[in-house]
C-alpha cells in the first residue's frame, strides 16, 4: 500500500468510527505518521507526494550494493547493513532510523521478505557496575575466499552492567591455556576485573560437580586462585541467569559473522576488535538505550584494579603419566579387551571422565585411577573372554528402599539419631538433587572415622550452621587434628626438661594462652565486634 492509499484508508476509518490509535495499529503505521498524514489537506498531500519521489534520498548511493546484500542474504538485518556501510565507508554518518527505513522500502519493492527466528528470553536486573562478567562460547561456520566452509570458534565476555563486550576468535577448538590467555586479553580490554565472572558448564573450566559442588579443571583452578576470581558456573538448562552473554553471542554471530568472508585469523579478529569499538559497544543497546562505550566509562572505575598481565605459561599443569586411559561410559563402565568394567556409581560427567588404569600382571588384577586427581576408584579380576560385565558391588548405588530409608539408616549411625537426622533433612534442603550423594560421602567418613569424633563433629555442624558433607568431613577431619595436638601437648608437659640452676621455676610453668576453635571462626566470618 503506497502512501496515497494510507492517506485515503485513515479517512475511511474515520469516517467508520475508528479511533485514531486503532487505525494506526490496523494500517500498521506509527501515531505520528497518522497524524502528519491528518495535518495535510488532500491538496498538500498530492504536493508532498511529488516532491518525495524527486527527492533524492542520502542512501542512494549505496543502492545497488544494498539490495545485492538483501538479495544474496534474505535473513540480513538493517542492523548488520548499516555495520557493513560504515566498514567499506568510514566517512558515511547515517542515522539507525534512515536505514531501516530505506531496507524496509528496498524489500517491499523488490519483494524481498526477511527471514527471522525469535529466542525468548527472561529480563533479570542488572548488577551494580563493577560486579559482574558473563562469558561464553561460540562458533559459526563462513566461507573463505575460495569460497569453501570453514568453522571458526570465538570466546565472548560482557560486563553486565554496561554490557561493554569482548571477544576473540580461534580457527581451532578452545583449549583451557587459550581461555586463560582470554581472560588476560578481556581483563587488558576492560582496564580491570569484575568482582564476579559467570559461566556455562564447559568442560575446558569445569571438571565435574561433586555433590553439588563443582569441580574446576586443574589449570583453570591454578588460574583463579592466582587472580583471585570469584566464579559462578550455571546449572544447565537455565539462559535466565546468563542471558546477557547469551544475546551477545547471538549478536556476534549474526551481525558481524554472518555473510563475512574469512582470510586469515589476525585479519579476522582485528576485523572483530573494529566492529566492538564501532558497533558491537559503540551502538546504542536496545535494552538499556545507551552506549555502551559511555556507560562504561563510568563502570570501569569500579573494576579491580589489575596488576601486571601474567605469564600463562607458568600456570601449572596436571603432571600424571599413564600407562593406559580409558573415558568413562554413561552406564559408569570402562571397556578393556572387549570387557566392561565398572567404576564407582557418578563417576560419567557429561563433559567426559576419562581414568587411568593399571595392569597387575603376576596379581592378574586392573587398578583404576581417576586422571585428575589421582584417588584410587577400585579393582578388578581380569576377565578373559569377550563381551562379559565385571561389577564391583562397591561401585553400585545403594538403592534399598529409596532416599527416606537411606536417611533413616544413616542417622541411627550416629550416637543421638534424632539429632543426625535433623542435620541430613537440613541437607536434603540444601541439596536435593544431590542429597544422595551428600548421604554416600557422610556413610563413608562414618566407615572411616571413630563413632565419637563424627558424633562431635555432627553437633559442632549444627552450631555452626554448616550444613553439607563436605563441611562435616572437613570437621571431622579438624577434630582429629585437634585431638592428636592434645595428646602431644599432654606427653609434652609430663616429659618436661629439667633446670640447669635454681631459679623461678614458675616460668617454666607458664602455658601459652590458646584461643579456641569458635574464635576464629567469629573472625573469618566477620562476626568479630
Amino acid at each position: 500500500m503506497d502512501k496515497w492509499e494510507v492517506y485515503m484508508e485513515i479517512y475511511q476509518l474515520l469516517k467508520q468510527g475508528f479511533s485514531k490509535a486503532t487505525i494506526a495499529k490496523k494500517l500498521n503505521i506509527s501515531r505520528t505518521t497518522l497524524y502528519n498524514y491528518l495535518k495535510r489537506s488532500p491538496e498538500e498531500m498530492t504536493i508532498w507526494l511529488a516532491s518525495t519521489k524527486q527527492r533524492r534520498k542520502k542512501l542512494d548511493p549505496y543502492r545497488e550494493i544494498i539490495l545485492h546484500w538483501i538479495q544474496k542474504h534474505p535473513d540480513l538485518s538493517a542492523s548488520q547493513v548499516q555495520d557493513w556501510l560504515e566498514e567499506q565507508y568510514p566517512d558515511l554518518r547515517v542515522g539507525e532510523s534512515t536505514v531501516r527505513s530505506y531496507v524496509r522500502n528496498l524489500r517491499e519493492e523488490w519483494n524481498i521478505p526477511k527471514e527471522t527466528s525469535v529466542r525468548q528470553y527472561q529480563a533479570v536486573p542488572d548488577p551494580p557496575m563493577g560486579h559482574q562478567a558473563q562469558v561464553d562460547f561460540g562458533k559459526v561456520k563462513v566461507k573463505n575466499q575460495q569460497g569453501k566452509d570453514i568453522v571458526l570458534y570465538f570466546i565472548a565476555f560482557v560486563l553486565s552492567h554496561s554490557r561493554y563486550k569482548y571477544m576473540e576468535w580461534l580457527n581451532r577448538p578452545f583449549t583451557t591455556r587459550d581461555v586463560i590467555q582470554a581472560h588476560e586479553n578481556a581483563f587488558q580490554w576492560f582496564g580491570g576485573i569484575p568482582n564476579e565472572l559467570v559461566y556455562d558448564q564447559d568442560n575446558l573450566i569445569v571438571v565435574s560437580e561433586n555433590a553439588g559442588d563443582l569441580i574446576l579443571t586443574a589449570e583453570f583452578e591454578a588460574y583463579r586462585r592466582q587472580r583471585n576470581l570469584t566464579l559462578h558456573v550455571c546449572r544447565k538448562a537455565d539462559p535466565e541467569s546468563k542471558g546477557k552473554i547469551e544475546n551477545v553471542v547471538g549478536f556476534i554471530k549474526h551481525n558481524f559473522a554472518k555473510h563475512r568472508i574469512f582470510t586469515t585469523i589476525d585479519a579476522w579478529n582485528e576485523q572483530g576488535w573494529n566492529w566492538l569499538r564501532r558497533t558491537g559497544n559503540g551502538r546504542v543497546h536496545n535494552t538499556t538505550k545507551k552506549r555502551p562505550a559511555d556507560v562504561f566509562e563510568l563502570e570501569k572505575a569500579h573494576l579491580r584494579p589489575i596488576s601486571p598481565s601474567l605469564d600463562v605459561t607458568g600456570v601449572p599443569k596436571t603432571n600424571l603419566t599413564n600407562s593406559i586411559t580409558r573415558t568413562v561410559r554413561k552406564d559408569n563402565t570402562i571397556l578393556y579387551k572387549s570387557n566392561r568394567y565398572t567404576v564407582p556409581c557418578g563417576t560419567y560427567t557429561s563433559f567426559g571422565k576419562t581414568v587411568q588404569i593399571v595392569i597387575q600382571e603376576a596379581e592378574q588384577e586392573l587398578l583404576i585411577y581417576d586422571l585428575e586427581t589421582g584417588e584410587y576408584l577400585g579393582k578388578h579380576p581380569i576377565t578373559h573372554g569377550k563381551g562379559k560385565l565385571i561389577q564391583n558391588r562397591n561401585h553400585l548405588r545403594d538403592r534399598a528402599k529409596g532416599i527416606d530409608v537411606y536417611l533413616e539408616r544413616i542417622a541411627h549411625e550416629f550416637e543421638n539419631p534424632d539429632a543426625a537426622k535433623e542435620y541430613l533433612e537440613r541437607i536434603r534442603k540444601n541439596y536435593p538433587r544431590y542429597i544422595r550423594d551428600q548421604l554416600q560421602l557422610i556413610q563413608k567418613q562414618l566407615a572411616q572415622s571413630p563413632l565419637s569424633l563424627c558424633s562431635q563433629a555432627l553437633q559442632k555442624c549444627m552450631e555452626l550452621q554448616l550444613y553439607s558433607a563436605s563441611a562435616f568431613t572437613d570437621m571431622v577431619g579438624y577434630l582429629q587434628r585437634q585431638h592428636r595436638w592434645n595428646t602431644s601437648d599432654k606427653v609434652v608437659s609430663v616429659n618436661r626438661i629439667q633446670p640447669l640452676r635454681e631459679g623461678n621455676l614458675s616460668v617454666l610453668e607458664a602455658q601459652p594462652a590458646v584461643r579456641s576453635i569458635e574464635e576464629y571462626i567469629e573472625i573469618l566470618e566477620g562476626r568479630t565486634k
